[in-house]
């Protein structure tokens, strides 16, 4: 608040003087009106005067405290901190990760079962059982057999078939 206006605190009101000013605050009233500047200083001069009717002159020296100095078990606490968090925020991340992983692969052991299912009805696994039995015993039964003098013999026979073919 400034000089010139009225406070807001409900005591000033309607006491303006024919100047439209309004009137000095108690503290002003108590004030030596010596040391009161209302404009700006000429000279460096004339604000030392002004500086030493106050009181003296201050040394900066006197007035700023040393910095205190910082200690770095602070610093390594705060950053050890930090660091905590961000562990815990990892773990929470990895945590997250595993229970959709192992949702995925649950969800895939169930599609494939339901699509052994649909493709093979009711004991799907016993049927590919049974497929992968009767492959393993039908390949061993052709190992056995002699396919040297049988590939000898129809070896000609292909082969003309294949001729009549190619030459229609």
């Amino acid at each position: 608040m400034f000089k010139d206006e009225l406070g807001d605190t409900g005591t000033n009101k309607d006491m303006r003087d024919g100047v439209e000013t309004a009137p000095a605050s108690f503290e002003e009233a108590s004030i030596n009106p010596d040391l009161i500047r209302r404009e700006g200083f000429a000279s460096e001069a004339e604000y030392r005067a002004y500086i030493a009717t106050l009181g003296g002159h201050a040394s900066v020296g006197d007035t700023v405290e040393e910095p205190l100095p910082i200690y770095d078990g602070h610093v390594l606490e705060g950053r050890l901190q930090e660091l905590r968090v961000e562990l815990e925020n990892l773990r929470a991340r990895l945590h997250v990760i595993q229970r959709q992983a192992r949702t995925v692969v649950a969800e895939n052991v169930r599609w494939a079962d339901a699509s052994a299912h649909a493709q093979l009805g009711n004991q799907p696994w016993l049927k590919l059982a049974g497929a992968m039995a009767a492959t393993f015993i039908v390949t061993r039964g052709i190992r056995h057999l002699p396919f040297g003098t049988a590939a000898t013999t129809a070896m000609p026979l292909i082969l003309t078939a294949m001729n009549r073919k190619l030459a229609r």
